[in-house]
């Protein structure tokens, strides 16, 4: 159980915390409107991804057996996925795609709606799931239900703490944060990713070679 709510939490972390658009978007949003319009496109954003993670889960269950005879295999694909996820973050800035804000008033409602239709219009997170949970083997078939219920609100735990976190902070330093300097942080997750994903990677690679 220890395990599934550390991977969930730290699932749920990796999905959010790259800083695409929807990043760039929260950040925006910290700076010209405030911490809680912020927290609530991410709150959007949250469930957006919960919801692919239960599409994710809901097709690979259907294939558990493949999954448990191809375990190995599945590591080193979901590795390399990340590989390539990592390596697109490294590469990318996202302060090209910041837009002014517009000065149009809104609500908290608002703000969760294109938070959540922001993320949800780019289906190939899909990818990045698929390559989480066959890394971390989280739809293991010997788990129960209630497992899968647990895991599944410690992914949607751990995309909130990561918005309350980066909004909380941006809005602390509100006064002299440049969102140029975005990209250090997109890198810095990046390296992370592609460390995670390496390791699996030889070690996947070595399970393949000694089979």
């Amino acid at each position: 159980m220890l395990y599934i709510i550390f991977t969930g939490v730290l699932i749920g972390v990796l999905i959010s915390a790259p800083m695409g658009p929807i990043g760039v978007l929260v950040i925006q949003r910290t700076l010209n409107k405030g911490r809680w319009p912020a927290f609530f496109t991410g709150v959007g954003a949250a469930l957006s991804d919960i919801i692919y993670c239960l599409l994710t889960g809901l097709g690979l269950s259907f294939v558990t057996d493949f999954i448990q005879d191809n375990q190995t295999i599945l590591q080193v694909v979901g590795s390399v996925v990340l590989i390539i996820y990592g390596i697109y973050l490294f590469r990318n800035n996202p302060s090209r795609q910041l837009k002014a804000p517009t000065e149009t008033p809104n609500t908290y409602w608002r703000d969760f709606g294109t938070g959540f239709l922001f993320t949800f219009s780019n289906p190939l997170i899909l990818f990045f799931i698929i390559g989480l949970f066959a890394r971390f083997n989280f739809m293991d078939s010997h788990y129960r239900f209630y497992h899968y219920i647990v895991g599944y609100l410690c992914i949607a735990a751990g995309a909130l703490i990561w918005w309350y976190g980066i909004t909380f902070f941006v809005n602390k330093v509100r006064a002299h944060f440049n969102v140029r300097s975005m990209w250090l942080v997109n890198r810095i997750i990046a390296v992370l990713i592609l460390i995670m994903a390496g390791v699996g990677f030889v070690l996947g690679l070595k399970d393949l070679l000694n089979y």
